[in-house]
């Protein structure tokens, strides 16, 4: 790291990168500047932003007293009207990140990043205005570009009244979203409008692969990047036409290492705004400039800079060796890429003609499938929103106005011999409907719930107290669930022919071996010949799906889909604290084509209804999600009946646990663990419930997680600000209550409750009306918690799962695998995580764990259907995975039917052989 550092990081500390910035600017053939950028990521906490904020205004005051020392430049008044940039120009500036400046810097939380990051970066920039150097706010992920424009408009009205002479301030600009161009023309509009010149950065960006990851995660309709390279190049090229065309009110700035594109610019330059000569003689000053990485580029720029008339300014990144790794890696993936120019200059087999061909060309398809093609023809990825988008979240914010949660009635009990003599009539019409028929049902209901997002997310924050990324989430992940299993249906229900083929094929054939002619004497025999056998899967019956309360849409549509879409017949009882939101999901899957009988809703309390559900002599299979308690509760019941053996799917909680190594990334892992614990107000069956961190590192861990929490904002679910709503009830409220007075008193308090989100308390939930008093589900502001962070001696402490927003932490030393078995040892193996950068550890850890999920350096909640199986083993369920490819056979009787072949007379086929 030390070697990579020397290379890519002008200095650990300004001073020391503004000497070695002399030593390059003495020994360049060209004009020669620098913009330092302070190493670092986006802030955590309120302590992260402070500390950016001193570094900023420090490197500002180093810069602004060597330009005191300089002295003003010689110009005229004549050189100020045609050069008003060379002061700027000229000397040395600036880089920030706004994330770094702000805790919370997203859209979520717009009226506090303008109430509280505007003044911060305007005294940054009152300072870099005095002494007329150049400051650039750097470009983030594309969510983030709306904000950082309203920001950045807030700086310009100041700029414009208070200092309308500086010319540095300025934006860097990606070229690789999709809409670049109108950014390019946007920032113009706003400094024509404001009266002010700015100098702007033009880059190809650097988090492509997280701005296709996070559109793929979210399921939008297409890419905010361009997919292909050289559609980025001519981006690049028709964004720098736009800023050349603008010089009117923008210097630009190009940043490339491309000689190509470098070649491209000052073309396009001479002939739209070339330096010319003043009516009475000489030469203006230099239009635009060059910018590279320092590290890179420094071959091309050699000879670029032969040209007098060409400058170039080094992007130099400041900082100590340990804040290197993220930028590095930002860099070696941008530059490294096999499409990159650096990457094939260096590459003898890219010839000159291949290295510089001509991006001029259309490519008419993505270079990635969009999201919505994600998983192939067979399934159709679920549509998501980008709630940083005013025009997607508009229609949840009309529909929650609109949105009023009916009474649902419960079922009574004298009702359940009809409800029951019902679905057993029904089974043998639905058994026998064929397989793809029931799955074309799940996939119409599919359709269905997506085109109807916006009503079922409403009704999923006011039941269940959802926030609206969350009620998004779960409305796609109940699509996801009717596509997977409809497919998955399809695959597993053909009947197929034994044995099977080494290679996977199976015998179709007359002869029961095949159309590839298994029982040919030339093929070798793999069974018994004149023999076909085949083996099928049947429905089993009438199941009981009895689903939770903390995802009361997608999980009880995913048990009631695999139940129905195998040929089952279905009682379904919902929470009784959510049945509103599974009650439309029933309605969704009639309209769909299930019979009424095939799927009949049952409401009601658990110890009544679910108990006889449960205990009724002709049910087939129970599945089940929820409390280890109650799923201990139902195997009793089951096993205490007469008749058949019956199966249960349960899946339970666990005290799931993340292992953070001395090698780990502090904010990556602060991420991951903030989104893990707190999440959904911490009631996920995957959440969070121990951290084991190194001891080497634990200190500045639960100091950024401490820290990353207070800046949570706890409330109503209806306001995007909210980050946790409160929990399901008031009997979730008071268990939670019971254990916090248990942990106060025995472990040490990390996160005392007036330090916590309470304090960003949004706009506080309202209180009940006279007819939700009588309602025990509907919450009151005494519901909110939160976060709340606990240290604890030794993992043998943490006994029992905690359903709500808190966290356990103990310290570790030794032998990572020792932490593995005591994790083992507590009996649950639901989630675990691990935060290291050694491979092989993490292969080891992950092997060691008896567990059903294991996330490596990412979060541990937000399974997907179809790629992470959820379920558990030993006290957190029986498995099979929900989302996975064994799922479906659980709800399945198999039956082999043997047919002997020779009794017509003898195997054709052999004796053809």
């Amino acid at each position: 790291m030390q070697l990579l550092g020397r290379q890519f990081v002008l200095g650990q500390t300004l001073p020391e990168a503004m000497k070695q910035a002399q030593r390059a600017r003495d020994g360049a053939s060209g004009a020669l500047t620098f913009s330092y950028d302070m190493l670092g990521e986006g802030a955590r906490t309120a302590a992260d932003a402070e500390r950016y904020l001193r570094s900023y205004e420090s490197a500002l005051h180093l810069l602004a007293e060597r330009a005191r020392r300089e002295g003003p430049l010689e110009r005229s008044a004549e050189d100020a009207q045609d050069d008003p940039y060379r002061s700027e120009r000229e000397r040395d500036g600036i880089s920030i990140k706004l994330s770094a400046l702000h805790p919370r810097y997203e859209d979520a939380q717009r009226a506090r990043v303008l109430d509280e990051l505007v003044p911060r970066v305007w005294g940054l920039c009152q300072i870099a205005a005095r002494a007329r150097i150049n400051l650039t706010i750097d470009a983030e992920e594309v969510d983030r570009l709306e904000l950082s424009l309203d920001v950045f408009e807030a700086l310009l009205v100041r700029i414009a009244r208070e200092h309308p002479e500086w010319t540095g301030f300025g934006l860097a600009l990606q070229a690789y979203q999709t809409r670049a161009l109108e950014l390019v023309q946007h920032v113009a509009e706003l400094a024509r409008r404001h009266r002010v010149r700015l100098m702007c950065r033009l880059v190809k960006g650097a988090y492509w692969d997280a701005e296709v990851k996070r559109a793929q995660e979210l399921g939008l309709p297409h890419y905010p990047v361009y997919t292909h390279k050289h559609h980025t190049d001519v981006s690049y090229l028709a964004c720098a036409r736009a800023l050349l065309e603008a010089s009117d009110v923008i210097y630009p700035q190009f940043a490339t290492h491309n000689a190509g594109t470098i070649a491209a610019i000052q073309q396009l330059a001479a002939r739209v705004i070339s330096p010319g000569k003043r009516p009475g003689g000489g030469m203006v000053g230099a239009t635009y400039e060059f910018q590279r990485l320092h590290g890179m580029g420094e071959g091309v720029y050699r000879e670029v800079l032969k040209n007098p008339l060409v400058r170039c300014r080094v992007y130099a990144p400041v900082g100590a060796h340990r804040d290197l790794l993220a930028y590095l890696v930002r860099r070696l993936l941008e530059n490294g890429a096999n499409s990159s120019f650096v990457h094939q200059l260096a590459d003898d087999r890219v010839g000159l003609a291949e290295l510089l061909n001509s991006p001029l060309s259309l490519s008419p398809q993505t270079a990635l499938p969009l999201p919505s093609d994600l998983y192939g023809p067979a399934r159709r990825n679920s549509r998501g929103l980008d709630l940083t988008v005013q025009a997607q979240r508009a229609p949840l914010l009309d529909a929650h106005a609109q949105c009023v949660v009916p009474t649902i009635a419960e079922t009574e009990l004298s009702a359940l011999p009809k409800i029951f003599t019902r679905a057993v009539a029904a089974a043998p019409a639905w058994r026998d409907t064929p397989v793809a028929e029931r799955a074309a049902i799940l996939r119409s209901a599919a359709d269905a719930l997506e085109n109807d997002t916006a009503r079922l997310c409403a009704l999923l924050v006011k039941e269940a107290f959802k926030t609206w990324g969350d009620a998004v989430a779960e409305v796609r992940e109940a699509v996801d669930f009717l596509r997977y299993y409809a497919g998955e249906a399809e695959r597993l229900m053909a009947p197929l022919a034994l044995p099977v083929r080494p290679d996977g094929v199976h015998g179709s054939g007359a002869d029961g071996h095949g159309g590839a002619r298994f029982g040919d004497a030339r093929q070798g025999l793999l069974g018994v010949t004149g023999e076909r056998n085949t083996l099928r899967l049947t429905a089993r019956g009438v199941w009981v799906c009895i689903s939770p309360w903390n995802f009361p849409l997608a999980i009880f549509t995913g048990q009631v889909a695999a139940a129905l879409v195998t040929g089952n017949t279905v009682l379904a009882k919902p929470a009784e604290q959510t049945p509103a939101i599974a009650r439309e999901a029933v309605r969704v899957l009639h309209a769909a084509g299930v019979p009424t009988d095939a799927l009949q809703f049952c409401h009601g309390p658990g110890e009544t209804v679910g108990a006889a559900l449960v205990a009724w002599p002709g049910v087939a299979g129970v599945v089940f999600t929820g409390s280890t308690a109650v799923a201990k509760h139902i195997q009793r019941a089951l096993a205490a009946k007469d008749g058949p053996i019956v199966p249960l799917i349960a899946e339970t909680g666990g005290i799931n646990a993340m292992l953070v190594d001395s090698t780990a990334l502090p904010e990556q892992v602060a991420d991951a663990v903030v989104q893990s614990a707190f999440r959904s107000a911490g009631q996920r069956c995957s959440a969070l419930r121990l951290l084991c961190v190194h001891e080497a590192i634990a200190d500045s861990v639960i100091e950024m997680v401490a820290g990353a929490a207070r800046e949570l904002v706890v409330g109503d679910p209806g306001q995007l600000s909210t980050d946790l709503g409160p929990v399901i009830d008031c009997e979730a409220f008071d268990s939670i209550q019971r254990h916090l007075k248990r942990l106060e008193a025995q472990a040490r308090d990390l996160l005392p409750p007036e330090t916590s989100g309470l304090a960003k308390t949004s706009t506080s939930v309202p209180a009940p009306s006279a007819a939700e008093e009588l309602t025990p589900s509907v919450s009151r502001p005494a519901n909110l918690l939160a976060p709340r962070l606990f240290e604890v001696k030794s993992i043998a402490d943490v006994t029992q799962e905690i359903f709500g927003p808190v966290l356990q932490v103990v310290r570790w030393s030794g032998d990572p695998e020792a932490v593995i078995d005591q994790i083992n040892a507590l009996g649950y193996g639901l989630t675990l995580g691990l935060q290291t950068r050694i491979d092989g550890r993490a292969e080891a850890l992950a092997a060691r764990a008896h567990v059903g999920n294991v996330y490596v350096n990412r979060n541990i909640i937000g399974a997907v259907v179809g790629l992470q199986p959820f379920g558990g083993e030993g006290w957190s369920g029986t498995g099979p995975k929900a989302g996975g490819p064994f799922y479906l056979q659980r709800f399945c009787a198999e039956q082999t039917v043997t047919v002997n072949t020779t009794a017509a007379g003898g195997n054709v086929a052999l004796l053809a052989g």
